[in-house]
């Protein structure tokens, strides 16, 4: 039984909602038929995968069922955090209720909550930072403060639980975030505080595409910071080692 992670799969399975990932460069060329082959030579059923965030193009959940079924086909568990571009991400019960509709039964979600799995405590949440690009695509008067505010709130409450988990079990907690709560010059400093705060020594993040040259980890304040997009990653999951 292993552990292992990989962010932004942008799937889009669904004719109606067929979206080319080309415009970020040739490593997007037959991305989903690439992930399955290499997710299938990996993972077993025993397996537990973090996917934090860009899962799917979806608009709407019935939109998402295609790619949430693509997923389930595959082997093991999955645990599924929200992204900034996860439109169809709805309630918890919402999210129970359709898929015990469509048979769904291998996905779980990090949503102020934490999980055991394999020898690790998974705790995490989406995240936020303020990024000029990405702040192009959100109205105007966009409140920061007060969406950082909430993604404390969130991990702190995943980390709560995590913190119980943990005290139980004596497992490492590791973070999953969509977001990098550090990238170049920005730092997302009461996101770090509460990772500090809970003695977090590792968080895996996505949401940063056509950055390969940059190492495939860092150290902020003794926090080891993994970038784990699928597009890094040449979409072969990472496997979580102690």
């Amino acid at each position: 039984m292993s552990l292992y992670t990989i962010a932004d799969l942008h799937l889009s399975t669904l004719d109606s909602t067929n979206k080319s990932m080309e415009v970020f460069g040739s490593r997007w060329d037959s991305y989903t038929e690439r992930l399955e082959k290499n997710w299938k030579r990996l993972i077993t059923d025993d397996d537990t995968v973090v996917i934090p965030g860009d899962v799917s193009w979806a608009l709407s959940l019935e939109e998402a069922t295609s790619d949430m079924k693509f997923l389930d086909s595959l082997p093991g568990k999955k645990i599924l955090c929200k992204g900034n571009h996860d439109f169809w991400w709805s309630t918890m019960k919402k999210h129970k209720e359709h898929f015990e509709k469509h048979g769904i039964t291998t996905i779980s979600f990090l949503f102020n909550n934490a999980y055991e799995a394999d020898d690790f405590i998974i705790a995490g949440t989406r995240g936020w930072f303020y990024d000029e690009k990405a702040s192009q695509n959100l109205p105007n008067k966009t409140d920061f403060a007060k969406l950082t505010a909430r993604e404390e709130l969130r991990l702190e409450t995943s980390l709560k639980a995590a913190a119980a988990l943990s005290e139980a079990s004596g497992k490492e907690i590791i973070v999953f975030m969509h977001f990098p709560p550090v990238w170049n010059n920005e730092v997302c400093t009461g996101l770090i505080d509460i990772l500090k705060k809970y003695g977090i020594k590792r968080v895996y993040f996505g949401h940063i595409h056509g950055n390969y040259t940059v190492p495939p980890k860092t150290i902020y304040e003794n926090i080891e910071l993994n970038i784990i997009s699928a597009d890094y990653l040449a979409f072969i999951p990472k496997i979580v080692t102690k």
